[in-house]
């Protein structure tokens, strides 16, 4: 990481705090759909957000200006950071009143990195990625093909990292241009940005997916055929892509974690939860995969709301050889953010009809006892008791009855919202927690989202009964 970089400024940071950054390696065809998701979002918010952006040379924002041009039209201030190249000042977008060009000395180290700063009152999003050396490269050395040129950094929608990276790239900015930093830190001193909602991160989120997944699509049409990579090469591309579209889903989640001051670790806890339930019950590790991606994305809104159209004589989609394969009812239009991902779609299956009741009086699809999924009952129950606890612990904070009292309370509805098997089973991992058990709460490592991700993750094959047995 170059010295002096604003990524590296960032990292040095954060390396001794709570929160330690975790980076992740992006090539440049994923980089590109992610920018433009992130930036054509502000055309359709009216909050003038201040968007600062690194291009390291100028002849790659000029591949870009007429875009920003547009942009710029819904933006209080752009600034664009990069080594001058011929064409850079003359575009018509930098003679805009609200654009501003900093010319970068080639040997500044923030002419090594791609940026993109978004922040506003109500939308902040970020990314921050330096290219690769052709040391890190190592003997394989530098690609030829443009679209396998990698990156070094991270991505998110947090609105206190992309704060503090903003004064970061003001104060590099400021030796360049002292009256611009001036402008800038006016701008930056009259926003006050804010966790967005989750309506509004599902439209980003959206997006982005939308962009990811077209982003192969334009690669193959662009006629460049000869630079196009084959085989393991075209995987890895795929592979990067795929991984940000999990990435974006669980940014999403984790800012409604944050944004839930009562309940910020649900999400963590609620997969330490259904882990040990799995190892209780044996469930196989393609399983266990599964219910813990689950876990992650369990409180996003939009799956929460999700209705079913299923026809009455379709709720029995179950026989007793293969009733782990997950169910195929379509969610309404708006309700299908999961379901863009072909390799999420059991995911959503499990999140949706967690809301089934054990008694057939749940929704979406009024299914009843084994008909309900495994990982969705079993996530309906950690989900519950995790929330129960997390409102005990609030009351009483040392208080040794909170697990006792959180149980009870799931015990009362078991036979009718729970699997009364499953509840048993929780009592089990009640009482060796009781007994000194540590529930294994660790972060998710967001950039290295990939591993969550199998064949038998979304195919749904399995010869597992989907019940629990006696």
């Amino acid at each position: 990481m170059l010295e002096g970089s604003i990524l590296q400024q960032l990292e040095a940071a954060h390396k001794t705090g709570k929160r330690p950054i975790r980076f992740g390696v992006y090539y440049k065809n994923t980089l590109v759909s992610l920018c433009h998701a992130l930036e054509d979002h502000i055309l359709t918010e009216d909050s003038l957000p201040l968007v600062i952006a690194a291009f390291q040379r100028g002849k790659w924002y000029l591949q870009e200006a007429d875009r920003y041009g547009e942009i710029a039209q819904k933006a209080g201030q752009i600034v664009i950071m990069a080594a001058a190249d011929a064409g850079f000042k003359e575009h018509p977008t930098s003679q805009m009143p609200n654009v501003a060009l900093v010319g970068l000395d080639p040997a500044d180290p923030v002419a090594e990195e791609w940026h993109l700063i978004i922040i506003s009152p109500t939308y902040t999003a970020m990314v921050l990625c330096q290219e690769l050396s052709a040391e890190d490269y190592g003997t394989a050395g530098k690609p030829a093909s443009d679209l396998e040129r990698k990156f070094y950094g991270l991505w998110t929608f947090e609105p206190e990292l992309v704060k503090e990276t903003v004064d970061l790239a003001i104060a590099h900015i400021a030796p360049y241009d002292p009256e611009l930093e001036k402008k800038l830190l006016a701008i930056r001193d009259n926003i006050h940005p804010s966790l967005a909602s989750s309506e509004q991160l599902s439209v980003v989120v959206s997006r982005v997916i939308d962009y990811l997944q077209d982003g192969q699509e334009d690669i193959l049409s662009t006629g460049e055929h000869s630079n196009i990579p084959t085989g393991s090469r075209q995987q890895a591309l795929d592979r990067n892509l795929v991984s940000n579209e999990v990435q974006a889903f669980l940014r999403m989640a984790q800012l409604m974690d944050m944004a839930d001051v009562t309940n910020p670790m649900a999400a963590a806890e609620v997969v330490a939860l259904s882990e040990m339930m799995g190892q209780i019950l044996d469930l196989p590790a393609w399983q266990m995969k599964r219910m813990r991606l689950a876990g992650l994305l369990h409180r996003i809104d939009p799956l929460q709301s999700a209705e079913s159209i299923l026809e009455p004589s379709m709720t029995k989609l179950y026989d007793d050889e293969a009733p782990s394969c997950p169910l195929t009812c379509p969610l309404v239009p708006g309700a299908q953010a999961l379901r863009t991902m072909p390799q999420l779609r059991a995911v959503a299956q499990i999140v949706t009809h967690q809301s089934e009741w054990w008694n057939g009086m749940g929704t979406p699809a009024g299914l009843a006892g084994d008909e309900i999924p495994l990982e969705s009952r079993i996530l309906a129950l950690v989900a519950d008791f995790q929330c129960r606890l997390a409102k005990a612990r609030k009351s009483h904070p040392d208080s040794e009855e909170n697990l006792s009292k959180a149980l009870d309370e799931c015990r009362q509805k078991q036979g009718d919202r729970f699997d009364p098997k499953l509840v048993e089973t929780l009592s089990l991992l009640v009482m060796g927690m009781q007994q000194g058990l540590i529930l294994p709460v660790s972060p998710t490592k967001v950039t290295t989202a990939m591993w969550l991700l199998d064949a038998n993750l979304y195919s749904g094959t399995t010869t597992q009964p989907n019940r629990v047995a006696n």
